[in-house]
């Protein structure tokens, strides 16, 4: 069965037909149903620990309230943030809450019928090294395209990895992709800028800069009282 039209105009194949001329025109849904469709082989799925996170609950209740308003209005109005481009750039020490925030927001554009991918870094580079191997069932460039499309990429522990000119040049290939393309993104990081450019590179930090609102998170690890956290 098809899904339903979000916008009520099709009957679920994303084609809306003139029946008295017995024409068909694309919907507005049809794009989000290819983006979904080319996402299906992403990771698209909310971790367990996070699945039941929400605004009302700890540790949510006891983070900063400009940072979690910031992220509510951004979820309020998630449609018209991912038609934009826009994401968030959740920065600070660990154990402050920077994934669970960040969760909240990939819950909300997958409940609104968006297309999303959620890696950490470790196994996006892993996913993106894979593709090398001999016996691989996709091509380097058929996963980028694939990462490039999705509504939202939400990639947690940037500059996670050890850096290499390999692993600069693959995250700024991501990275430019979704910028050239004004596709939301969503990261979390324990650097601060200037460690985070000796890590990932200046040409990427500065994309992220322009594409994200940049959200600090810092404080005591509340991994120590809450679960699940950043």
């Amino acid at each position: 069965m098809s899904e339903r039209c979000p916008h009520g105009e099709c009957d679920g194949s994303g084609f809306v037909v003139d029946e008295a001329t017995n024409t068909a025109r694309p919907c507005r849904c049809r794009p989000q149903r290819l983006a979904r469709a080319r996402a299906r082989s992403l990771s698209a799925v909310i971790p367990r620990r996070y699945r039941d996170v929400a605004f009302e609950r700890q540790p949510v209740v006891d983070m900063d309230p400009g940072v979690v308003r910031a992220v509510r209005r951004f979820v309020d109005d998630i449609g018209p943030n991912l038609d934009a481009g826009r994401g968030f750039w959740l920065m600070g020490d660990v154990g402050t809450g920077k994934t669970t925030l960040a969760m909240l927001v990939s819950k909300a554009a997958l409940e609104a019928g968006r297309s999303v991918a959620i890696y950490s870094l470790p196994r996006l580079l892993a996913e993106l090294r894979k593709t090398f191997d001999e016996d691989s069932d996709r091509s380097f460039l058929e996963l980028l395209d694939r990462l490039a499309a999705v509504d939202l990429l939400h990639v947690d522990d940037l500059g996670a990895e050890r850096t290499s000119p390999w692993v600069i040049e693959q995250l700024y290939s991501i990275v430019n992709s979704r910028y050239e393309e004004r596709r939301s993104m969503l990261v979390t990081t324990n650097l601060e800028r200037e460690p985070l450019i000796e890590q990932i590179g200046e040409r990427t930090v500065s994309r992220l800069t322009e594409m994200c609102d940049e959200l600090p998170l810092f404080g005591h690890d509340r991994r120590e009282t809450f679960a699940p956290v950043d």
